[in-house]
């Protein structure tokens, strides 16, 4: 797609952008286009514009996702620090931009004395990708604390959604394709600093202790299925460790995959295929996916 077949945008545009710097893995292809809006309105008037057929795809902080080799078609949008602030709006709420960071919502959580939010210390992603895929850890989640989010539609509409609307399950929203969140509201319960300075410490203590954090990772690869927990599964199966090229099954964590240096996303990917038909076979139990694996092989 031409420059000059896209709207006019007062934020960057930029034509076959590199999406592996941008992701946790480091790894996979381009993005046909990478949109970066200056605020809101520039976001709003570029999809209104933009030819309906044309993909669009909300990229966060890239941690919970497999950019496939052959790039990413259409647009990718992210959020810059126009999108990132966090502001107390009463004494138990906090209204976000899309872009900001778990650890910057309950950081600011903590020093207004807001408990309940200390789990998004954890989550190493952005508003808009936690509200759209009800992310959670350490016993929370987003649909225990949001009120409701502001989402543009494909077609630059805003609206406004309260959390019953986002119809939510185990890390699902019923969110249409194409919609990206740029705010969100959430409450939490009145709590003291130091106690939620504490539950974080421990968050983050646990999950130093328990994932491979230092490494190109995704997060947790599949889904927990009822009454089970993944990672056990995948260790049962006898995968822990197991490599596929450059990628690996995390022997801290099974539940994460790893790359260990060059590998490609459908190295990732296949290592991942593997792991379920593994897991299948020794338990019958088949793993969902909770890593986004998008655009083209």
């Amino acid at each position: 797609m031409m420059a000059d077949a896209l709207p006019k945008v007062a934020g960057k545009l930029t034509a076959d952008a590199p999406l592996a710097p941008l992701v946790w893995f480091k790894s996979g292809g381009t993005a046909d286009w990478l949109f970066e809006p200056s605020d809101l309105a520039d976001l709003q008037s570029f999809l209104r514009d933009l030819d309906p057929s044309t993909p669009v795809m909300a990229l966060g902080l890239g941690s919970n996702m497999i950019v496939r080799d052959g790039g990413v078609p259409g647009v990718v949008v992210r959020l810059g620090k126009a999108f990132a602030r966090v502001s107390q709006t009463d004494e138990l709420s906090l209204d976000c931009g899309g872009g900001a960071s778990g650890i910057l919502v309950s950081s600011t959580a903590r020093d207004a004395g807001i408990a309940g939010l200390e789990f998004l210390r954890s989550i190493p992603g952005t508003v808009g990708g936690f509200v759209r895929m009800n992310g959670g850890a350490y016993g929370g989640e987003v649909k225990d604390i949001l009120v409701d989010c502001d989402v543009v539609l494909r077609s630059g509409d805003l609206v406004t959604l309260p959390v019953a609307d986002l119809e939510y399950t185990y890390r699902h929203s019923s969110l249409p394709e194409g919609a990206i969140v740029v705010a969100a509201r959430f409450r939490g319960r009145p709590g003291k600093s130091d106690d939620i300075q504490a539950e974080m410490d421990r968050i983050s203590a646990s999950r130093e202790a328990s994932q491979p954090l230092r490494t190109k990772t995704g997060g947790s690869t599949f889904k927990n299925p009822p009454g089970e927990k993944a990672w056990e599964l995948v260790d049962r199966a006898g995968c822990r460790g197991m490599t596929l090229g450059g990628a690996q099954v995390s022997e801290k964590h099974t539940n994460f995959l790893i790359n260990t240096g060059s590998a490609t996303s459908a190295e990732i990917e296949e290592l991942g295929e593997q792991v379920r038909q593994k897991v299948k076979a020794n338990s019958g139990v088949e793993l969902e996916w909770e890593i986004q694996r998008v655009g083209r092989k």
